[in-house]
């Protein structure tokens, strides 16, 4: 039976994980498997690995092939390079203590590697929320800054108005004290002045009827002096 080293996939939409396990090369994906040697989340950065590194080991001794993607994972944990090492023991290149030493010297270094790569991105992510939190404190600050201009500018302009209005109460209030006993004063003289032209205007009238009457006597005394020269005419024939 041939024996693989595979992903078995496992999370919801968008959001997968996958189990590690070992299963005959027959069976589909998700279906039945043989054991389970550990975990792989991709979703985090770096990714999250959980493996039984003895079982891992066991199963490559055994002849278990793993896919591409579990070589991977196997050789950034250090299961190919503890398999490589315990190789050159069998054929007595090194002492198993000399393949423990190396061993433990490239996995010191793999760690310190991880670590530094974890240490950037942590420092990578404070300095994002530094910059944020500085883009938010800026946005704050211009907000403030525009508000305070907008009361500035609205008391600047309730301001004037209410010291126009001041100034222009107390002269209205002072001008009508002081008009006052001038206007008075012209509409008393003013009725003086018109009574004697009323009184002239029917003087002015009173003659005009007058003028009929003259007329009438100087016809009566042309008419005795016409009679007068018509005797003088008569007497003289």
């Amino acid at each position: 039976m041939a024996t693989k080293l595979r992903l078995q996939r496992r999370g919801r939409k968008h959001y997968a994980f996958y189990q590690i396990i070992v299963a005959d090369s027959r069976a589909p994906r998700d279906g039945k498997y043989i054991e389970r040697i550990g975990s792989y989340n991709p979703n985090t950065h770096p990714a999250t690995i959980t493996l039984d590194f003895d079982r891992a080991l066991y199963w490559l001794q055994v002849g278990a092939q793993p896919t591409d993607t579990v070589r991977n994972i196997l050789s950034d944990e250090g299961v190919l390079m503890k398999k490589h090492l315990l190789g050159g023991v069998a054929k007595g290149a090194f002492s198993e203590e000399e393949a423990e030493k190396k061993f433990e010297a490239w996995l010191n270094k793999k760690q310190q590697a991880t670590q530094s790569l974890k240490n950037k991105d942590e420092e990578k992510k404070r300095a994002d929320e530094k910059a944020r939190l500085n883009a938010e404190k800026e946005v704050n600050k211009a907000r403030s800054e525009e508000l305070a201009k907008k009361k500035a500018d609205e008391a600047a302009a309730n301001a004037p108005e209410d010291v126009s209005e001041e100034p222009a109460e107390t002269p209205v209030e002072k001008a009508p004290v002081a008009e006052e006993p001038k206007v008075e004063e012209k509409p008393a003289e003013e009725p003086k002045v018109e009574e004697p032209k009323a009184e002239e205007t029917p003087v002015a009238e009173e003659p005009k009827p007058e003028e009929p009457v003259k007329e009438e006597k100087a016809p009566e005394t042309e008419e005795p002096a016409k009679e007068e020269k018509a005797d003088k005419k008569e007497a003289a024939e």
